[in-house]
C-alpha cells in the first residue's frame, strides 16, 4: 500500500525530467521539450523509507518512455551516476529523486512484479484522517514462473545495500532501449522505449492503459 500526499513539488516530477531525460542513451522525443505523464504504478518498499514509483511519459510528440524513481529522504550513498534531482515536497520536505535502476530497494520489488505478478502498489490518500483509494492509472500484469523471487543483490553482484555501482546496471540502445538490472541469479531487462511484444517463457511484465489497450511489454527476465 502506498500513501500519497496531497502536496506541492517543486519542480515537479515531470519538470524535473525535462533537462534529465534528453541525456540518456535510450531518450527519444524532442530535447527540451515538455514532458507529458502517460501512466504510472508503485511498488512498496518494505521498510516503508523510499517511494518506488515508474513514471510513463512522453517528451513532445515523442514515444512513451518508461522511467522508474525512487525518492528518498536523504542521499544515496555511490549513486550520483543515477541522481535526477532535488525537488522540494511540501509535506516530507526535500526529496532527492533517483533513477530506480540504480537503486538497491528497487531490483527485488520489480523480481516479485516480473517473476510472481506481485502486482502494483494500491493507492491511498489521506483525507480528514480517512483513507480514499486512488484508481490506478494503469493495469500491470507479471508472470507466475514458479521461479525463486530473489530478495536481495547476488554476493557476486555489484549492489548492495547502502551502496550502488555502476557495474550493477548495464544500458543499450537495442530492444527500445533496454536497461538490465541484477538482483541475486536473475537479470531484469528494462524496456525504455515499451512497444507491444511477447512475454518470454523466462517471465515478464506487461502493462495497458486508456487508449493503449494492447498491453505493451515493460520487463523482460533473462
Amino acid at each position: 500500500m502506498a500513501l500519497l500526499h496531497r502536496a506541492e513539488l517543486r519542480p515537479s516530477k515531470l519538470e524535473l525530467l525535462v533537462p534529465w531525460l534528453p541525456g540518456r542513451s535510450w531518450f527519444a522525443g524532442e530535447a527540451g521539450a515538455e514532458v507529458s505523464r502517460v501512466a504510472a504504478y508503485r511498488f512498496d518498499d518494505p521498510a516503508g523509507e523510499v517511494g518506488v514509483e515508474t513514471l510513463l511519459v512522453r517528451a513532445g510528440d515523442g514515444p512513451v518512455l518508461q522511467v522508474p524513481l525512487t525518492y528518498r529522504g536523504a542521499p544515496l550513498a555511490g549513486a550520483d551516476d543515477f541522481f535526477v534531482g532535488l525537488v522540494e515536497h511540501s509535506v516530507l520536505g526535500r526529496r532527492w529523486v533517483y533513477d530506480a535502476c540504480g537503486d538497491p530497494v528497487y531490483p527485488p520489488l520489480l523480481a516479485a512484479a516480473v517473476l510472481a505478478d506481485a502486482g502494483q502498489a494500491e493507492e491511498y490518500f489521506e483525507v480528514d484522517g480517512k483513507r480514499e483509494m486512488r484508481p490506478a492509472s494503469m493495469t500491470l500484469t507479471g508472470s507466475r514462473t514458479g521461479r525463486p523471487v530473489p530478495t536481495g543483490p547476488a554476493s557476486t553482484g555489484s549492489v548492495s545495500a547502502g551502496s550502488v555501482s555502476t557495474g550493477s546496471v548495464s544500458t543499450g540502445s537495442g530492444d527500445g532501449g533496454v536497461t538490465v538490472v541484477r538482483v541475486g541469479d536473475v537479470e531484469l531487462a528494462v524496456v525504455r522505449r515499451p512497444v507491444p511484444a511477447e512475454v518470454p517463457g523466462s517471465g515478464g511484465l506487461t502493462g495497458s492503459w486508456p487508449g493503449q489497450d494492447e498491453p505493451v511489454l515493460l520487463v523482460y527476465a533473462r
